[in-house]
């Protein structure tokens, strides 16, 4: 479990990184100067690919819980 927590921060940090990152950013990385519009895509996309990562995440808790009761059993 306690990995399961490490791979969770690690990915909560990683996407509070990111999005900070995007947030403050003047110009991306083809040179095109970032307006409101394009911050919201790229943040949208971020969000997108960090649910398909979330859900992923819940699934191995699901389990990873659920192994741990068997073997206490």
């Amino acid at each position: 479990m306690k990995l399961w927590w490490i791979t969770s921060l690690f990915w909560l940090v990683l996407f509070a990184a990111t999005a900070i990152f995007i947030g403050v950013r003047k110009v991306d990385g083809s040179g095109v100067e970032q307006t409101p519009e394009l911050r919201i895509v790229a943040l949208i996309v971020l969000g997108v690919v960090f649910v398909f990562i979330l859900l992923f995440q819940l699934l191995l808790l699901y389990f990873a819980r659920k192994n741990k009761k068997i073997s206490t059993q």
